[in-house]
């Protein structure tokens, strides 16, 4: 695949940034495309390697190794070094239905796995996958393809998240009508109000996608809360089958003394008010301003990231991000070897905007939060940590254990909790009786999707639980095979 000799000849290269001073005036994406003969040297950089890794979606140490949806990537990064770019964009769609999501923000489990990158930087695949469905949506190869006839089957999906959107577009193709259900004002779950406009476009890259389903026959019904506008009985009742794509979007909290106190928000309550906020050009009540502000966000992540660049754009005092866990290395450690997901330092868009305008990065390590401090009006205006370390307990287990010396008071009018999520929801898993796993997920086998009631599916994170979007898109799309199956008695669904 590529060029034989193209890894020897060309060394990788990535897209350009606006400049992080630049960029932080506005929420507009900052990514600059490679021009196509650059994008066709990335291309021609895949080797004839054999046996790809890249492709897998193995699990390995827990963490993805390879790409979960199985992307044909040696054959359109091939296609792209030949300047066959209409052929690689079929190639792209045949495993993923929204590249142009997954080329956004996926972390690149391919390239962790990449057998280039034994020895050298990876190839760009991340890039490649994104510029071959931008260039598809700019020449107009990409258009609706309503299915030629219908089966009359109905199927209902709750959330439209990424694992959402997915069985909905697989399902539609196999000609069954399919109606996605969503509590927000807008569609895209996840993809619309969990992820900042800067780094996925709202409108020209998320409802672009959306109405090309609505064009397809696939019928949104926002604003509706299935257990409350629509009642879970009705749904089993008035569709064939039901798809549970809510996502895990119960948040973890953090318990310490002053957690009542005002100025205390989980993160995707700072994120969807302010997204909202972006799109309506105004804001609205739930609204949540860092401006001039010292900010603490406790956690790390893609969220923790997301928050860091908000609060700078918002025109925030200072912004300080806590991790409760150590530095990581520069290079892999002999416990994290090739193929599996590389734990490394890596600085992302919001602590490189951090740096730039404060000075450094902004991340803490291996610090956590005791208290939280507010004033007689009940304000939030400091958070006191200590530095702690992991020891090994007498059963062999990593505990933490704080280190005396290390307690600090730090200020903060604002502080945003980034820790993650337990599970989904509960009310409408309970409404639907449906069984669940030791960690309130909802219980239903991988590749397999069904739930103890027949007829009712799950997929996503509210199944197993907070993960990456392309492994949303890969339940989705199983999910759909699935359900496809269970209504037809056979499927040629992927």
């Amino acid at each position: 695949m590529g060029k034989p000799t193209g890894f020897i000849e060309y060394r990788r290269e990535v897209e350009g940034e606006l400049a992080p001073l630049d960029r932080i005036h506005n929420w507009d994406e900052f990514h600059l495309p490679l021009p196509d003969e650059k994008l066709r040297q990335q291309g021609a950089r895949c080797m004839d390697c054999g046996t790809p890794f890249c492709h897998t979606g193995t699990v390995i140490a827990g963490m993805a190794s390879g790409c979960p949806i199985n992307n044909l990537i040696p054959e359109w990064n091939d296609l792209v070094y030949r300047g066959l770019w209409r052929e690689a964009l079929d190639r792209l769609h045949k495993t993923n239905n929204f590249p142009e999501f997954t080329g956004r923000v996926c972390p690149a489990p391919c390239e962790g796995s990449c057998v280039l990158g034994i020895h050298n930087p990876p190839v760009t695949i991340k890039s490649i996958e994104h510029s071959i469905v931008d260039k598809g949506w700019e020449e107009g190869w990409i258009v609706p393809t309503p299915p030629a006839k219908r089966t009359g089957k109905k199927v209902a999906i709750v959330g439209s998240g990424p694992a959402g959107l997915c069985a909905a577009a697989q399902l539609n193709q196999a000609g069954h009508w399919v109606t996605v259900f969503e509590r927000a004002d807008r569609p895209g779950g996840l993809l619309m109000y969990g992820i900042p406009n800067m780094k996925l476009e709202k409108e020209q890259v998320v409802l672009r996608r959306i109405e090309l389903l609505e064009a397809e026959g696939i019928a949104f019904k926002c604003n509706v809360e299935v257990g409350k506008d629509v009642t879970a009985e009705d749904l089993r009742k008035d569709y064939d089958a039901v798809i549970l794509c809510t996502g895990a979007t119960k948040p973890r909290d953090l318990p310490i003394e002053g957690r009542q106190l005002k100025g205390i928000h989980f993160a995707m309550e700072f994120l969807t008010a302010n997204t909202q906020a972006v799109l309506d050009g105004r804001e609205n009540s739930d609204f949540i301003s860092a401006a001039g502000k010292d900010v603490i966000i406790i956690g790390g992540g893609d969220t923790g990231t997301d928050c860091v660049g908000t609060s700078i754009r918002h025109g925030c005092n200072s912004v300080e991000q806590l991790e409760i866990m150590p530095t990581p290395p520069l290079k892999r450690a002999a416990d994290n070897p090739w193929p599996e997901w590389p734990k490394v330092y890596k600085v992302d868009y919001g602590q490189a905007e951090a740096a730039a305008k404060f000075g450094a990065d902004p991340r803490a390590y291996l610090t956590t939060a005791t208290k939280f401090e507010g004033d007689a009006d009940g304000n939030v205006t400091a958070v006191h940590t200590v530095q702690v370390q992991w020891e090994r307990n007498e059963q062999g287990q990593f505990a933490l254990k704080h280190v005396p010396g290390t307690e600090k008071v730090n200020p903060a009018h604002l502080v945003l909790l980034a820790m993650g999520f337990l599970g989904p929801e509960q009310p409408l898993v309970d409404a639907l009786g449906l069984d669940k796993d030791p960690r309130s997920n909802i219980k239903a086998e991988h590749e397999k999707y069904i739930t103890s009631i027949p007829g009712v599916f799950a997929a996503g994170d509210c199944r197993r639980g907070q993960s990456l979007v392309v492994w949303a898109f890969n339940e989705g799309r199983g999910a759909a095979r699935e359900c496809d199956l269970y209504l037809m008695g056979s499927t040629d669904l992927p």
